[in-house]
Parts: structure tokens; sequence; C-alpha cells
């Protein structure tokens, strides 16, 4: 049998035999993976009992050791997709650069877009609400989207800007490389773990982001519509749970009102 001795194949074989796990409720691989041992993990086993899966990595060729500074330098005044004719201000991110949790939206509101600083309007007073709730500070954490400019009319960011604008994402988690990753609505979460899945399927439980922890959670929009105290409110909640509890944080005691 010829080996298989070409990258792109085994990326494939391999990508084809993670997702066959995958499907079977298996979040990741035991650090002692062998056969024998792969046969012990039981379905649906919860990711922190297991080593995040290794696969082709999305930070290959990022630079290891950039600022955010000079990060923001490199993107200039951008014009690299159709975004940069509308917008007013380029909405980079905010926060602590060695922050142990990074927040990621779709991409910058009016209010963004006229402050220049990510989740500054009403869906941005959820999230920080939010965050003060998990007993954290917006200085604390960082925050970014996965477009730097507003898209017209708040619509979903399309393809070819999220590709535009990729690179300079993950080139800022690389910089900060966090303990974990929160993903806030669908654009976000599909962007990241490049699915299609609905966002009520994924949230819940966390998922492999090239080595990263990766809790995908419903946008603070959504919470706007859906109400204080709404299911919906308590499943983010249930999230966040999971978060603090990844990094070792104190998990403020949260009551229903009824």
């Amino acid at each position: 049998m010829t080996p298989l001795t070409n990258p792109a194949v085994i990326r494939a074989s391999l990508g084809a035999y993670l997702e066959e796990l995958r499907e079977s409720g298996i979040e990741g691989l035991p650090v002692d993976a062998s056969y024998d041992n792969l046969q012990q993990v039981p379905h649906g086993a919860r990711t922190k009992d297991l080593e995040p899966l290794q696969a082709a990595s999305a930070f290959e060729g990022v630079p290891h050791h950039e600022t955010l500074e000079q990060i923001r330098k490199n993107l200039g005044e951008c014009k690299r997709c159709k975004l940069s004719a509308t917008r007013k201000n380029i909405v980079f991110g905010v926060g602590n650069p060695k922050a142990r949790l990074v927040f990621v939206g779709e991409g910058p509101g009016a209010d963004e877009d006229e402050q220049g600083e990510p989740f500054v309007g009403r869906a941005g007073g959820v999230l920080n609400r939010l965050i003060t709730a998990m007993g954290l500070t917006r200085e604390e954490v960082y925050i970014c989207n996965i477009v730097k400019c507003r898209p017209p009319g708040n619509r979903d960011p399309e393809r070819d800007e999220v590709t535009a604008c990729s690179p300079f994402l993950l080139r800022q988690l690389r910089s900060i490389n966090p303990e974990t990753i929160v993903s806030l609505g669908k654009p976000a979460t599909h962007t990241l773990l490049e699915c299609n899945d609905p966002i009520s399927k994924l949230r819940g439980r966390f998922r492999d982001f090239h080595g990263i922890p990766l809790m995908p959670t419903y946008h603070p929009s959504y919470l706007l519509r859906s109400g204080g105290n709404s299911d919906s409110f308590w499943d983010v909640w249930e999230d966040m749970t999971q978060v603090l509890q990844l990094l070792k944080l104190p998990v403020p005691d949260k009551s229903r009102k009824p």
C-alpha cells in the first residue's frame, strides 16, 4: 500500500475520521489515545475530560510574537473588502492583550461604528452585565468581532468580507493566546468552527478551536429580543458557568426570578 505523504490527503483523511468520532459523541481524544483506550471512551464524553483535538491548525503561518498594536498597525486604514466604503471607523478590539477569556462577535453595529469600539450599544450593555455577573470586568477580558467594519443595515457579514478579515482575527487570537473563547451568535460560531449547525444545537458544550476550548452561545442582541429572564438568558448563564469552571474561577450564585 502506498503511504499517505500528501499533507492535504492526510488532513482530509484525519478530518473525516475526527468528524466520524464527533458524530458518535466523542469531542476529543485522551492523551494516551491508543486504539484500546479509544474503545473505552464513553459516548458523549465531556471536553474537559479529554485532550483537545489537534487537527491542522488555523494558526499555521500566523506569526508567533506579534503584539495587538503591531496587528492594528498592519491592518491600517483597511480597504481589503467592500465594507470599507460604508464604514465610519474600524472596530479592532478592546480589552486585556493577555486576557484568559476572549469574546468574539459577528461585526460592529451603528454605535460601534460611530465610536470605534466593539459592543458599546444596547447589545454591548447586555454583554457588560453578563461579564459583571461572571465576576469579571470588561478590562480583564478581550472583545472583538469576526469583521472589523460595520455591515450595512447590521446584516450578517458576507463570505468575502469574512475571508478578508479572518487573518486579522486569527492574528489577534494568536497574540492573546487565551485559555478559552466564547463565540457570540451564529455568524461568529459558524466562522470559527467552520460549520452550519444551529446555534441552539452548538451551544452548551465546549468545542475545539485548534487547541483552544471554544464555547458557542447566543448573541447578546438575541437576549435583548427574548427578555432578561428568558430560557435563552439562563442557557447563556449555564454556558458562562462552564467557562468559569474551566478557568477555575468562582461561579457566582444566580437564581432565576419567578
